[in-house]
């Protein structure tokens, strides 16, 4: 499987490329501010972008969905769009073909109510849910109860081994793992939801007292 991570602008924004290099199929994940950057790279690859997705809905991460339609001929997909090549639905569990490879969507509410993750192999493409070492963030309680049960409830079940790529440069490091998360991330420590409510509620303290930029 081939990955690439693009820095594409806005605030530290990511995007990605995922193709399997057997069939040369690929998709483009946020492409956010520089769909052309992505487009370009597959086209050096001789990869074919079958889909564009987006994790959510937020405008820092669509804003270059009309031009990446115009680049691919390919309208992108949110939670909730039916895709005109699969006629599927992107919902949870949902499964998108891409040559050998199988790319399944996680919903995971929370920082928003769309947010999704997307499985492909070894890797997970987060979005705004998780960060390296940090979360995305949420306005009330009830949103910050879901994000709660879809980081642990979705991401957490998933392999120590698969690897954490985000939606912005955030944390420490680029990307992570789900074990390396699982060990260090300060909310997924948290014991039980009320703890990771009032963690949201004092990060900017907590931030200070352990130097965390």
């Amino acid at each position: 499987m081939y990955l690439k991570q693009f820095r594409t602008g806005g605030d530290r924004n990511f995007g990605y490329l995922i193709a399997d290099e057997a069939s040369g199929e690929a998709l483009v994940a946020d492409p956010s501010y520089s769909p052309s950057l992505v487009v370009d790279e597959a086209r050096e690859q001789g990869f074919t972008i079958r889909y564009v997705f987006c994790t959510h809905g937020h405008h820092d991460h669509v804003n270059g969905n009309e031009e990446i339609a115009e680049l691919t001929g390919l309208q992108p997909l949110l939670y909730g769009s039916v895709c005109p090549r699969t006629g599927r639905l992107v919902e949870d569990g949902a499964v998108f073909p891409l040559g050998s490879l199988d790319i399944t969507i996680l919903h995971t509410p929370g920082h928003t109510e769309d947010s999704i993750c997307l499985l492909a192999g070894d890797a997970v493409l987060t979005g705004d849910t998780l960060f390296v070492g940090k979360i995305g963030g949420t306005a009330t309680h009830e949103e910050a109860a879901r994000e709660f049960r879809s980081l642990h409830e979705r991401l957490m079940q998933l392999d120590d081994r698969v690897r954490v790529f985000p939606g912005h440069d955030y944390g420490s490091a680029p990307q992570s793992t789900i074990g390396q998360e699982k060990k260090t991330n300060p909310f997924l420590l948290q014991p039980d939801l009320d703890s990771f409510c009032d963690l949201k509620k004092n990060w900017a303290a907590y931030k200070r007292r352990h130097g965390i930029v």
